[in-house]
């Protein structure tokens, strides 16, 4: 059994608009929720992970976090990405 997380960022270009930061959490490669920023909080797509989601979307402070994660994570490594591209 193993249970991971993924971050990713998807872009078009290195502009901050086109730029969509999203984790993911897996157990035994299913994927149980997930945040996007493009919506602005966690989706599940299990029972569990809908549980999981609900609670992380009461909490300001994790929302906050996450849409943190766009800026910190993804602005910086995007621009290396494409410039390299």
């Amino acid at each position: 059994f193993r249970s991971y997380g993924v971050d990713r960022c998807v872009f078009n270009s290195s502009e901050l608009n086109d730029i969509e930061f999203i984790r993911s959490e897996f157990y035994n490669k299913l994927e149980l929720f997930r945040f996007s920023s493009s919506l602005g909080k966690f989706v599940g797509y299990t029972e569990y992970g809908v549980q999981q989601a609900n609670y992380r979307n009461s909490q300001a402070s994790i929302l906050q976090s996450m849409k943190a994660q766009k800026d910190t994570y993804c602005l910086n490594n995007v621009g290396v990405d494409y410039r390299a591209a």
